[in-house]
């Protein structure tokens, strides 16, 4: 099979086809013809050596798929060939990937494999923010920074579902459109000078939530935009140096600062929730209550260009690599 590899992780350069062979599913596993793949941020990190967690080598980039159940193991129940799904794997730019049953789930009728294939991290850490950390609460009002990436129109969208305001913080007219678009009631702009005056004008007052994955410019000037008892979750760091926050803040407005870790949350502490949400999820999209947006779709060649793509921060929803 075709795979991307690379034996170090010092340039997206070093990344070259390969030919490997199809891997076999142990008795606990999947084997999933990959149709797509999504490409995050952090992706391009890992493939780089930046993550905070490094990958062995040598490293197949990839680790949210979509595609047909190909082979199972034989202790797999309740997943059979042919089944259209979804995965978190290790590996997803080849031509197949396995995956632990566990982390396997069948996709809608109507559910693209582009869509698939970047739902799973983007809405489960979305959900798992808002519902979990944040005890969202319908009628506040919550203001997600970065909100055409992918976790951000997650976020836009589950908020609006848990019947929050939603302000949608974006670098451009055409991203704070697509917020718009997907349930955000109220954009801004994101220029540091004068922010707090345009947010208070155009909320009519302070906010009770953040999403944040970008931890930016922005980090102190709406934390301190926060009312009594208000949330800022951190969710991650493309915006640079890491912010610092002084602590007196928290203090005095009653507010909180509030990690949100999905990897932890989803692979070493709460599993089985993490499970029962994602299936949650995708009952919404068979409902028709949930309408995953689709960023810009690579072809396989093309996987560098994809990484390169993703890591820039340019792009809306989420990058795709499009395999079979």
């Amino acid at each position: 099979m075709r795979a991307v590899q690379s034996d170090r992780l010092d340039s997206l350069d070093a990344y070259a086809t390969v030919d490997m062979p199809t891997p076999e599913p142990s008795a606990a596993d999947v084997r999933i013809r990959v149709a797509a793949c999504g490409v995050g941020y952090v992706d391009s990190l890992v493939a780089l050596g930046r993550y905070q967690v490094k990958p062995p080598l040598p490293h197949v980039p990839g680790g949210e798929i979509a595609g047909h159940v190909d082979a199972i193991g034989a202790a797999v129940q309740g997943i059979t060939v042919g089944d259209r799904v979804l995965a978190q794997v290790r590996g997803g730019f080849a031509d197949y990937a396995i995956a632990p049953a566990t982390a396997v789930n069948r996709i809608p009728d109507a559910m693209r494999f582009e869509q698939a294939a970047g739902f799973r991290l983007n809405y489960l850490t979305a959900l798992h923010a808002l519902r979990d950390r944040a005890r969202l609460a319908p009628g506040e009002k919550l203001l997600v920074i970065g909100a055409a990436g992918g976790v951000g129109l997650a976020a836009v969208q589950i908020g609006r579902l848990m019947e929050a305001t939603v302000i949608a913080v974006a670098s451009s007219e055409e991203k704070r459109a697509l917020a718009a678009q997907h349930g955000a009631e109220i954009t801004l702009d994101r220029e540091v000078d004068g922010w707090r005056d345009r947010l208070k004008a155009a909320v009519g007052g302070g906010i009770d939530v953040v999403f944040d994955p970008v931890c930016g410019p922005l980090f102190q000037p709406a934390f301190r935009s926060l009312n009594w008892g208000g949330r800022h979750l951190v969710v991650g760091f493309v915006g640079g140096p890491i912010p610092a926050l002084p602590a007196n803040l928290p203090l005095m407005k009653g507010a909180a600062l509030v990690g949100v870790d999905v990897r932890q949350f989803a692979q070493v502490f709460e599993a089985d929730k993490a499970r029962a949400q994602v299936e949650e999820l995708l009952d919404w999209v068979r409902q028709g209550r949930l309408e995953p947006p689709v960023g810009r779709i690579f072809p396989f060649e093309h996987y560098r260009e994809a990484l390169t793509f993703a890591f820039s921060g340019q792009g809306v929803a989420k990058t795709v690599l499009a395999v079979n």
